[in-house]
This record gives C-alpha cells, structure tokens and sequence, in this order.
C-alpha cells in the first residue's frame, strides 16, 4: 500500500492498521474509530507511541511528530517521556527560569532589572515564539540590533538567554544545542575600553561635604552615610536600625555582594547621621518619604542623581565616592592597600592568599574610618584646592 492521504484517512472503515511509512501507521477501530501510532524500535525492542487522534492531529502533522520521535530514539532517547513533554513559549520558559533564578537575587530591584531588560529586547521578538523551534537566527536577530549602539547590556542579555536555555535543556524543554552557543562569532568585533564611574577629586571632598550637609531630606542623609561608610548604594538605603550594634554597622550578607556579613565600623561622621535620622523609620533608618501611611519602603536609586543634579555636580556617581576613597588612601592617607580593600568590602589577593588572610581587619578599618571622617569634615590638615 502506498502512502495515505487524507482523502483515505478519511474514508478508510475497516478496523485495521494502514502504514504511511516511516514507522507512522493509522489505526482504525471499532465504530470508525480513527487515531495515529508510531511503531518502531527503541532499546532493541518493538514499542507503540500514541501521536493522538485524526480529529486533533493531522496527516501532516503527524508526519512531523513520527519523525520528530524517530530521531529521539535513534539518540537513545524515550520517545514517550518526550511526548510527555510540556511545550512552552519563550516568554513562559523566561518567566518560570526567572522565577527559580530569582530566590538567589539579591534584593528585589536585581531581580526587576533581570526581568525588565528580557522584556525590552528579547520579548519583542520571541515572545509568543514556542522555546523548541527557536534557533541561532533568532538569537542573532534579537542582540544584532544592540550590540555595538549596547554592547554592555548586549552582553547582559546574551548572558541571561544562554542560561536560560541551560535550565531549558536540563528541565527538558528544550532538545536541541544551546543556541546562544558561538553566537559572538557572528556578531561584530567590539574592542572593550573600560569606563570608570564619574567620582570626585578626593581634595574637593570637604567643601562637597560642607555642602551636601546642608542639605535637607533622607536622600541628604543617606548619601551622606554612603561616604561615611563607604557603602553600596542598597547596602545604605535599605538599612535597618536593628543592624546598628553601639557603633558598629552589621550588613547582612544577603545586602552584600560578596554574600558575606560585612562589619563596618562606625565613624563620628557618620553616627552623626544616624542621630538625625532617629525617629523617622521604626524599621528603616532611611526610609523614603513617598512611602503611603504606615508603610517603609526604601529610598530610590535615583534619588542620589536628582540630589547631586541639584548641586550642579551633573557628571558625578554614587558608587564614585568609594573609588575617590581609594584615591585618598593611596594618595593622601598612605593607608595599606589591604586595609583599603577590606574597607570598601572588597576580597584582596590571590586565592591562596585569601584562604590565609581571614580577618576582616576590623581594628585598622576603625582607624581608617576615622581618619576619613575627620577628613571629610574639614578637620583634618588643610587641603591644597585645585586650580
């Protein structure tokens, strides 16, 4: 018998099993029963997969299915565990890795960011695509359009899609090679020039200080322990008071980027600060103005850009002040570069070296702290001004 067609599948009545070749057979039941199966070898063993009615599958698709399932068991693959399959979008696999991904973020804002950055350049073009039938091609399409004008978020993106295509193939919905896989071959060269967050000349600092510190607001306040303390932005703004011990500051190690409790000495600088905020948060130390009656929410990000803008210092970085820190280590105070790095929460040496050197430097930093602080605030020996 030749191959079938859907006027004969249509047509055929005698209960039977009628080959359309391919190991793909339509078998007609009692009471003109009608349904697809896929008779072949796995494991040097004959088995029978059922690909599903003639009323919901067609010859052609099928087709398709038969074929699809062959090649699983030519891999040494179970064809039924792959009919068992969930069939997912792009967007329902992003969501549901991003779901997972997101239980080891951070805080809240990182996995918004995750989230937000595959919604503005990967869903636009995959979104409502099946994850199964997404290739290279398309992979390419979707960074092609950011790569050079983007490169830094390009890369961001690459990085994400290509994990998520690894939580794919491991959760089996996806059968194929990674996609992202080589991709940078077929995409233009960039060559990589470092760029550096805008930060203040140390010698201006005090008279930055000076001002900053009339200032009115929690955002005044908090950009001002930030420099005290040589903070991350999200290390200072979602502070709690339960986290200042006497005049220690212990940061929690899922605030730290490090994942590590971080101790941070506390300078009169900023326990200054911490006496004005007294009051306003009951959980908070600085909680955001904005916030509806009875609820503490954190300050913005932003917050720090509009304050600075205000101050006609248009160009500068919050997480600048930590590398003009730095600079007055090296250039002013002549402080140890390990002492420097354990104040700004860094990990310093090699690995070996690390495993040896595991104090947090607590009693040096506090010197150091406090030698900033005087600084910060004028009372320290007078400071040369820059032409």
């Amino acid at each position: 018998m030749g191959k079938l067609t859907a006027r004969k599948v249509a047509t055929l009545k005698t209960p039977g099993f009628y080959g359309d070749g391919g190991c793909l057979y339509l078998a007609v039941g009692e009471g003109n029963s009608k349904s697809w199966v896929l008779r072949t070898v796995v494991h040097s063993k004959r088995r029978d997969y059922g690909l599903g009615s003639v009323q919901l599958v067609s010859l052609a698709e099928a087709r398709e299915l038969a074929v699809e399932l062959r090649k699983v068991a030519r891999k040494g693959g179970d064809p039924a565990q792959h009919l068992k399959r969930e069939t997912l979008t792009f967007e329902e696999a992003t969501r549901r890795f991003h779901a997972e991904l997101s239980k080891s973020f951070r805080s809240e804002g990182h996995s918004q960011r995750w989230i937000s950055g595959m919604e503005q350049h990967a869903f636009p073009k995959l979104k409502d695509r099946p994850l199964e039938t997404i290739t290279n091609s398309d992979i390419l399409a979707v960074l092609s359009v950011i790569w050079v004008s983007k490169h830094d978020t390009a890369k961001r993106i690459k990085q994400r899609l290509a994990s998520m295509f690894n939580w794919a193939i491991h959760a089996g919905h996806y059968s194929q090679t990674n996609p992202v896989t080589g991709i940078e071959s077929a995409l233009p060269s960039i060559k990589y020039k470092a760029e550096h967050m805008a930060a203040l000349d140390w010698r201006k600092m005090p008279e930055f200080m000076a001002e900053l510190s009339r200032r009115q607001g929690n955002a005044a306040r908090c950009l001002e322990y930030i420099i005290f303390t040589l903070a991350r932005s999200s290390e200072a703004r979602e502070a709690q008071w339960k986290e200042i011990v006497d005049v220690i500051w212990f940061v929690p190690p899922q605030r730290m980027k490090s994942g590590v409790l971080h101790r941070v000495p506390l300078s009169p600088g900023a326990m200054k600060v911490l006496e004005q905020m007294e009051g306003l948060g009951q959980d908070l130390i600085f909680p955001s103005a904005h916030a509806g009656p009875g609820v503490e929410k954190p300050l913005s990000d932003t917050v720090f850009k509009s304050l600075m803008d205000r101050m006609k210092y248009f160009d500068l970085t919050t997480h600048g002040f930590r590398s003009t820190f730095r600079d007055w280590c090296s250039e002013y105070a002549k402080v140890e570069r390990e002492v420097a790095e354990a104040a700004l929460a860094h990990a310093f040496g090699d690995k070996v070296e690390r495993s040896y050197a595991r104090s947090d430097l607590f009693e040096r930093r506090g010197e150091v702290m406090e030698k900033w602080s005087r600084f910060l605030l004028g009372e320290e020996a007078k400071v040369v001004k820059l032409a």
